[in-house]
């Protein structure tokens, strides 16, 4: 169990590492090479795994909270009927809302172990 709860402090990176790869992968598909900057929205995230440093931990599970919360307002605009959507940007909303509460609860736990010093 204490080798468990080591290694879970990584979950987030792990996370969010593959969903960049998926989104690589996706456009790499129907874009080619001009997909290859994607790749570069990873370098934090594997840069954490290898050598952790709070102050960019910090900085990645702020920067992806207010990220989220943005799309969770869009949500709520959504539920409100604040905003009128086109019934593709409904489907685009519906299939996306666990990715956005999935980011969401990553970026708190990486907020969170910013702030207990696991690193």
């Amino acid at each position: 169990m204490k080798t468990l709860s080591k290694y879970t402090k990584f979950i987030p990176y792990l996370y969010f590492l593959s969903v960049i790869i998926y989104w690589f992968t996706t456009m790499n598909k129907s874009e080619g090479i001009s997909a290859y900057p994607i790749l570069l929205f990873g370098i934090p995230f594997l840069w954490q795994l290898i050598k952790p440093n709070r102050k960019l931990n910090f900085s990645l599970g702020i920067i992806f909270v207010c990220l989220s919360s943005y799309l969770i307002l869009a949500y709520v605009f959504d539920l409100l009927n604040i905003i009128h959507w086109t019934e593709t940007s409904k489907k685009l909303l519906f299939y996306g809302g666990l990715l956005v509460i999935g980011n969401f609860v990553m970026s708190l736990w990486i907020v969170r172990n910013s702030i207990k010093k696991v690193f």
